[in-house]
């Protein structure tokens, strides 16, 4: 028998959710979840908030995760309560929002027998989660959970799904939770390149008519006082996307308020009059741009973003930089 101290796969959530800080947890019980309610009476330190709608309690994570920078949790039966989940998560997903959805299914022997109220939620939500999890045996739970707040938080965040079914909820191990996660494969850019920070210093020197376009990636790194300070350095107008809005202050003599379809009409004119365009942790969405053909036609432009993938996917970029905004 181990000395060591048993938990069971409710509890270990319970502990992930305490050692992360958030201290919240939205949702709705049902029967293949019950089991973790039971860990979450016993931690009175999590407050539950009972939804009237899954849906509700994935954008009350949400919100949470967005007021607080921190990762945001939330959680719904199996069935119905974890589809009713999906929009929400394809919210999470596509605004960088960092969530932990915790699903409970059907026990693990019932899997792939259309048991009452089983659904594949796992399949469900690989379009609209960075990463999931079904847990099959409660001694990958601790692992697991590690890597899911991990994963939400880190690079740029996003939605992360944990499917448990019942009886491993139940199950207790004697397996602690790692504190130090490392994921083969998985390695976020922190700080950008030199040689290409040296070129976005030399193109902003060279501009005539530069603009900076500030986006949710500054409020995700709390880069608002580097914002500040490059803007005012460098005299620098700052157009914001919608999600950018309250990067920088409206009152200020550089802030050009908003951009794009529903923005300001003397912030589209600068962007399209600009020589120079500095994106700062935003995607270019169609938004912003209208037609790819007319926008910005006599701008070079500098784009900053901690992920990889969204640098020249819709417009070509002179500059490239993959890093954090504040720590480049």
């Amino acid at each position: 028998m181990s000395d060591k101290k048993q938990r069971s796969g409710g509890q270990i959530i319970c502990d992930a959710m305490l050692s992360e800080g958030t201290g919240a947890i939205f949702g709705m019980p049902g029967g293949a979840s019950l089991p973790f309610y039971d860990a979450l009476y016993q931690n009175p330190e999590i407050k539950h908030y009972s939804m009237r709608h899954e849906q509700g309690a994935g954008y009350a994570a949400d919100g949470y995760a967005r007021a607080l920078n921190r990762v945001g949790v939330c959680t719904a039966t199996s069935g119905p309560g974890a589809t009713n989940l999906v929009t929400s998560m394809a919210s999470a997903m596509m605004d960088s929002v960092p969530v932990v959805f915790i699903t409970g299914q059907v026990a693990t022997d019932f899997i792939g027998s259309d048991a009452f109220q089983e659904t594949d939620i796992t399949g469900v939500s690989i379009p609209v989660t960075k990463q999931n999890y079904l847990v099959k045996d409660v001694n990958e739970l601790p692992q697991i959970v590690a890597e899911a707040f991990y994963l939400a938080r880190s690079g740029r965040p996003g939605p992360v799904h944990i499917d448990v079914p019942k009886d491993v909820l139940l199950a207790t191990t004697d397996i602690e939770t790692p504190t130090d996660v490392k994921i083969p494969g998985y390695r976020p850019a922190e700080i950008g390149h030199k040689g290409m920070i040296r070129r976005a210093a030399e193109a902003i020197n060279k501009s005539e008519k530069p603009v900076i376009l500030a986006g949710h990636g500054i409020a995700i790194s709390e880069a608002f006082e580097e914002l500040r300070e490059l803007a005012e350095k460098a005299k620098i107008p700052v157009i914001t996307t919608l999600h950018g809005v309250g990067n920088f202050p409206e009152t200020h003599d550089l802030s050009f308020g908003m951009l794009g379809m529903h923005g300001m009409y003397y912030a589209n004119l600068a962007v399209h009059n600009c020589d120079l365009i500095i994106a700062l942790g935003m995607r270019f969405d169609d938004r912003v741009t209208g037609r790819i053909k007319d926008f910005a036609p006599n701008a070079s432009i500098v784009h900053i973003d901690i992920d990889p993938a969204e640098i020249e996917k819709v417009v070509p970029t002179a500059v490239p930089i993959v890093g954090d905004v504040k720590a480049t």
